[in-house]
């Protein structure tokens, strides 16, 4: 079952992250990659379902955290076609 089509943020992350797995990358920066924008997915997802503000900003915040290992990533390995979209999510 999909989370809240309504938002917005998850659905863009989610639509990122199956961007990130398509990609053809070394072993070991695939596998950083995918973990990372993974991260930001179950992130958001876990922290919409928290009930106190505290909880969520938590959660929100690891999801933010996630991003910029994967904006680090994108860099690196410099992914110009991704980049954008990246920063579009953070």
């Amino acid at each position: 079952m999909p989370l809240n089509q309504n938002f917005r943020t998850h659905r863009l992350a989610v639509h990122f992250y199956r961007e990130c797995k398509a990609l053809t990358l070394p072993a070991y920066a695939k596998d950083q990659l995918r973990r990372a924008a993974l991260s930001i997915v179950n992130n958001l997802a876990e922290g919409s379902g928290r009930t106190s503000l505290k909880d969520r900003l938590r959660f929100y915040s690891m999801a933010l955290a996630s991003l910029r290992e994967v904006q680090s990533i994108i860099e690196l390995e410099q992914l110009t076609k991704l980049e954008a979209k990246a920063n579009h999510l953070g």
